[in-house]
C-alpha cells in the first residue's frame, strides 16, 4: 500500500513541482494537492491521508497556517503525520510545531525539496511515528540555547522579571506599581536594578526602557530571533 499524501501549497508552480516529485516515487500516492488552509482541512476530513505535506504559510492569512493545521490534527487526527515546508530558518517556528510533541512531525526548509531523498525521508519518518528537523534549524536551536544561558536576564530576580514584563507592555512606573501592588518607589528601585543588570545604566532614559523590553521579547520568542 502506498503512503497517501495530501499536499498544501499556495504557489501553483511549487505545488505541481512537489506533486510530480512525490508521484515519481511508487511508495507515494498524492490524494489531493490544494492551495489554501480550508481546502486542506477538507481533504484531511474526507480522505484521511497518512501524511500532510504543507507550506507553513497559505491563504487565508499567509501567517502560520501549516503549523496551526498540525496542531488541529494533533487533537482530531493524531495518526496523520505532518511535514511542514518553510522558508524560515528561525527556530521559533519549529518549536511551535513541536510544542504538542515531536512524534509524526517534520520541519524542513523549502530548499531541501530539491533533494527528493530528504523530503521522502521526512515523510517516511513521520509515518513511522518519528520526527525530522532540518539541520539548519537544529543549529539555530543550539545557538539560541547558548545565548539564553549567557543572557543577562538570568541575573534578574523573579520580581524584577515581573517588572520588566510590565515595562515591555509600555506601562508607566505608576501603572506598574498599581498592577503589581508595589509602591512607586519600590518600582523605581526594581527598574534601576534591572537597568544595571542588563548593562543599560548609562543609556538614555527612554532608550533604557525600549532596550530592556527588546531583550525580554527576544528571549521569550515574542520578537524575531536574530543571529549574529
Amino acid at each position: 500500500m502506498p503512503i497517501r499524501i495530501a499536499l498544501g501549497e499556495d504557489s501553483l508552480i511549487v505545488r505541481e513541482g512537489i506533486r510530480q516529485l512525490l508521484e515519481s516515487d511508487p511508495d507515494f500516492e498524492v490524494v489531493a494537492a490544494v492551495g489554501d488552509l480550508d481546502s486542506l482541512r477538507e481533504i484531511c476530513e474526507r480522505e484521511h491521508p497518512d501524511v500532510v505535506v504543507t507550506d507553513i504559510r497559505m491563504p487565508p492569512a499567509e501567517t502560520d497556517e501549516g503549523i496551526r493545521l498540525a496542531t488541529e490534527l494533533r487533537d482530531e487526527h493524531p495518526q496523520i503525520g505532518v511535514v511542514v515546508l518553510s522558508q524560515f530558518a528561525d527556530p521559533i517556528y519549529a518549536l511551535a510545531l513541536l510544542e504538542r510533541g515531536s512524534d509524526r512531525r517534520a520541519y524542513l526548509l523549502k530548499e531541501r525539496v530539491r533533494n527528493r531523498a530528504e523530503l521522502t525521508a521526512a515523510i517516511h519518518a513521520v509515518v513511522a511515528g518519528g520526527s525530522m528537523i532540518d539541520p539548519k534549524i537544529v543549529e539555530g536551536l543550539v545557538h539560541a540555547r547558548g545565548e539564553a544561558e549567557r543572557s543577562p536576564l538570568n541575573e534578574l530576580t523573579a520580581r524584577e522579571r515581573e517588572v520588566l514584563a510590565e515595562i515591555a507592555q509600555g506601562k508607566s512606573n505608576t501603572a506598574i506599581a498599581e498592577s503589581l501592588f508595589l509602591t512607586k518607589r519600590a518600582v523605581e528601585k526594581h527598574i534601576n536594578a534591572i537597568f544595571l543588570k542588563l548593562g543599560l545604566a548609562d543609556a538614555h532614559d527612554v532608550s533604557k526602557r525600549v532596550k530592556a523590553a527588546l531583550i525580554l521579547l527576544a528571549e521569550d520568542g515574542t520578537g524575531p530571533y536574530v543571529t549574529g
